[in-house]
């Protein structure tokens, strides 16, 4: 197991670090780490979360606009743009590939022999949609007669708080089960559809509807850290594309925006050196070339 996949374990772990909940502590936690975000996907609810969701800190922020502007408040909201914009700019789509623990799921799940299908490029955009949408503008323009909004990717979408959240919940308060409607028979829907494109494709939840990842790709090619194409030496092998997780052709697209920088391309797939890295314009050195461990990089 290389250290990207340790990197993922612990931090699924940590994130998740709330170990009283089996022995009689409260369902969901809510002390003080609860303050802070968690810089992958990991939901609020999730009987064991630590900390907090991104995207759901949001879309709260969003839902309770007005209300803020009126008592003057809204700031203290900001710090999460602020949280997501420094890690964005330090480092991009990086904390996809080593911190969120949805992407280890994913990544565990097209392991799982089947027949393995490309993802259309086509639906990269509708992670947009989704951020601009449900993140943003219906939590602040479709408001109750408080003039809240709701967190609508939570409650309507994201399968990652269905799988975390919403069955553990379920299977710990027996209570909740006669609750349980068409909204939750839904997002049941999209979690079941999700979880079969997750073992025929790579990563398609990351590629086309994490909003947390559209963020953080927004700063991809002006990040401190970014990853460099030499062209006179690549080869167009088109290894770097067949061992990408996203499926990024690295010789089309330097820190193309499903880019996730986990560097697989760099340390298992370009054996020319043709992919190296920068930071804050200094560029570090790269793989040396047939340095790869593909000893053929033509292989399919």
């Amino acid at each position: 197991m290389n250290l990207r996949r340790w990197v993922q374990i612990a931090a699924t772990l940590t994130t998740n670090a709330w170990w009283l909940t089996p022995f009689g502590g409260p369902v969901i936690y809510g002390g003080r780490l609860k303050s802070f975000c968690s810089p992958g996907l990991n939901c609020y609810s999730c009987p064991a979360a630590a900390l907090s969701c991104p995207i759901g800190t949001l879309q709260f922020m969003f839902a309770s606009l007005r209300p803020s502007l009126e008592v003057g408040k809204v700031h203290l909201g900001l710090y999460v743009l602020g949280f997501l914009g420094t890690i964005g700019a330090l480092v991009g789509r990086m904390p996809c590939a080593w911190l969120c623990p949805f992407g280890l799921f994913q990544g565990l799940l097209y392991r799982i022999p089947s027949p393995k299908l490309a993802i259309p490029r086509q639906l990269y955009f509708l992670k947009y949609v989704f951020l601009a949408l449900f993140v943003v503008l219906l939590p602040a323009l479709v408001l109750d007669e408080f003039g809240y909004g709701q967190t609508w990717y939570c409650k309507y979408v994201c399968p990652a708080g269905t799988l975390e959240a919403g069955l553990p919940l379920l299977a710990m308060q027996p209570s909740l089960r006669s609750m349980a409607g068409w909204l939750l028979a839904g997002k049941l829907t999209i979690l079941a559809l999700f979880l079969a494109w997750m073992v025929v494709s790579k990563r398609p939840f990351c590629r086309t509807s994490c909003p947390l990842g559209a963020f953080y790709s927004l700063f991809n090619r002006i990040s401190v850290l970014r990853l460099t194409y030499d062209e006179d030496k690549c080869v167009r092998c088109k290894a770097c594309e067949r061992h990408c997780p996203m499926g990024v052709a690295f010789y089309e697209a330097a820190n193309h925006q499903n880019c996730i920088r986990c560097l697989r391309c760099m340390l298992h797939s370009c054996r020319y050196g043709a992919i190296g890295y920068e930071i804050a314009g200094v560029r570090g050195p790269g793989m040396a070339e047939g340095d790869g461990p593909y000893k053929d990089p033509l292989r399919p």
